[in-house]
């Protein structure tokens, strides 16, 4: 079993904001393989299905980023798992906008949602690493992380959600490199 988790904060006021791209992500995989209702359970809204032989529990905190790691530490209490079943789908700055990299373990980069996890947890969860850019100056980075994305990137958008959730069972399979490929290739087309 599995726990993925995609970070974002609750309220529809922020459902667009980049910082919320986790959010979208599992919504999409959660569409895309069929998995059963949402419950609310673990401090936020978990949902349960398989991709491929793997069963995942797809969990969004409802705790605002800041304290994600509740949730999180919640689900893997009651799971009984550890970090090596946890991937965290994330907005990453680091990234171009709309491109998709995974790792093991690593900082947080600022990112306070991931700093959360890592209280309640430690930092040796994957991490799938969804880019939104870098608006070029740190005084701006605030405004831009929680400010929704523009009408002219919705279809990257739409296409790296959708190239994330076809992708999902090289990911599902512990293929890191693969589900890396399969998205780059998918959202080429």
């Amino acid at each position: 079993m599995q726990i993925w988790v995609g970070l974002g904060n609750p309220g529809a006021q922020y459902a667009l904001n980049r910082h919320n791209v986790g959010f979208m992500a599992l919504d999409t995989i959660a569409d895309v393989h069929d998995f059963g209702p949402v419950q609310k359970k673990f401090q936020g809204w978990v949902q349960d299905g398989r991709i491929g032989t793997e069963r995942v529990i797809l969990l969004k905190p409802a705790t605002f980023m800041n304290e994600s790691g509740r949730a999180v530490g919640e689900a893997m209490r009651f799971y009984k798992l550890g970090t090596d079943a946890v991937t965290v789908f994330h907005d990453e700055l680091d990234i171009a906008p709309h491109k998709v990299k995974v790792k093991v373990g690593g900082g947080t980069a600022g990112h306070n949602g991931l700093r959360s996890i890592e209280a309640h947890a430690d930092a040796d969860f994957r991490r799938v690493r969804l880019g939104i850019g870098h608006p070029g100056h740190k005084d701006r980075v605030l405004s831009y992380v929680l400010g929704n994305y523009a009408k002219a990137e919705t279809d990257d958008l739409a296409d790296m959600l959708g190239a994330v959730a076809r992708a999902a069972p090289w990911l599902a399979t512990g293929d890191d490199v693969r589900f890396m490929n399969d998205v780059a290739l998918i959202q080429q087309g």
